[in-house]
């Protein structure tokens, strides 16, 4: 199962990413990938894209606040999409674990970022809001 989730969140990483260059729908860029490239849609990938699209005001505003230093237009958009995901999963998807969710994205960043370290960099975001969000609820939780 993971390798076919695996594949999934490539594919909603490559819709969102393209989503970052054009002002199309999630639809109309769905569509598009998966026309282009003829790739099977997956509902698990398509559950992804629509998810992260509809709360990514939300998802930004943790992005922006867990990277110090960093604006979220100043950072690669492959790492934008990666981070997007992964946050989208670690805080709406409750059947998948937080730790689950940040060891797929650093295997993302590695596959699709940059040569500079790009894994290192979503890396360190994930923990950060990890660390500072979802773990402490979940000790929230235990009281």
């Amino acid at each position: 199962m993971w390798k076919k989730r695996r594949k999934a969140r490539e594919l909603a990483l490559q819709v969102l990413f393209s989503l970052d260059f054009e002002a199309s729908s999630p639809e109309e860029a769905w569509n598009l990938i998966c026309k282009n490239f003829n790739k099977k849609i997956d509902p698990f990938s398509k559950e992804l894209v629509f998810g992260v699209w509809e709360n990514r005001e939300e998802i930004d505003r943790i992005i922006e606040r867990a990277s110090k230093n960093w604006r979220l237009h100043r950072m690669a958009k492959v790492d934008k999409s990666i981070l997007r995901l992964a946050v989208y999963e670690m805080l709406y998807r409750d059947d998948i674990p937080p730790k689950v969710s940040i060891n797929e994205a650093i295997e993302l960043a590695k596959k699709f970022g940059g040569e500079n370290e790009s894994y290192s960099f979503v890396n360190g975001i994930l923990d950060n809001i990890y660390n500072t969000m979802i773990k402490g609820e979940e000790n929230a939780g235990e009281v």
